[in-house]
């Protein structure tokens, strides 16, 4: 999203303000993924307990990210998914990479897991948006995780959305 990019028609006068939630915040970061001088990265952390669900898409030819949640979602068909981070990166959907695509999403849920105390990956989740066919560096943001997990609040709503612009004019809130 450019400076000179024009809103669309369709974006609200005002942006809504939205509750905070107990048990979740969320936390921004100009990671570089695709641009300079906007926010790219957003990590959503989970207080323990905090129970998941998702609907993915039936794509075979799903993203790492997508592959990664699905089987976060299905891994104990008995017991609650349970969540303690959602990352999300924008500039780079990671889709269509690969072998690359899969250490990518395992490097993120490594740090991610860290960054939250988490055990391990299987309640950590991710998500990309963004060019497709390109490599996602995680080396570019995963260094970020630990502050941002540090730095994360409940009311911040907006600079979640806006960390997850690609193509939109105004933030979806």
């Amino acid at each position: 999203m450019g400076s000179t990019t024009k809103p669309s028609p369709f974006a609200p006068a005002t942006l809504a303000k939205l509750p905070a939630i107990d048990g979740v915040r969320f936390a921004t970061a100009e990671a570089g993924i695709r641009y300079k001088g906007r926010t790219d990265l957003l990590l959503a952390v989970f207080d323990p307990g905090t129970v998941a669900a998702g609907v993915l898409t039936r794509s075979k030819t799903c993203s790492a990210a997508v592959l990664h949640c699905r089987a976060n979602l299905s891994a104990d068909p008995t017991g609650p998914r349970l969540a303690r981070a959602l990352v999300v990166n924008s500039g780079n959907a990671n889709a269509f990479t690969g072998c690359r695509g899969k250490q990518a999403v395992d490097m993120t849920v490594e740090f991610a897991a860290q960054a939250v105390g988490a055990s391990g990956g299987d309640n950590i989740y991710v998500a990309s948006t963004g060019v497709i066919g390109e490599p996602l560096d995680p080396a570019k943001f995963v260094g970020l995780l630990a502050g941002l997990a540090q730095s994360a609040q409940a009311d911040s709503f907006e600079a979640a959305a806006r960390a997850i612009l690609t193509t939109d004019t105004y933030p979806k809130l």
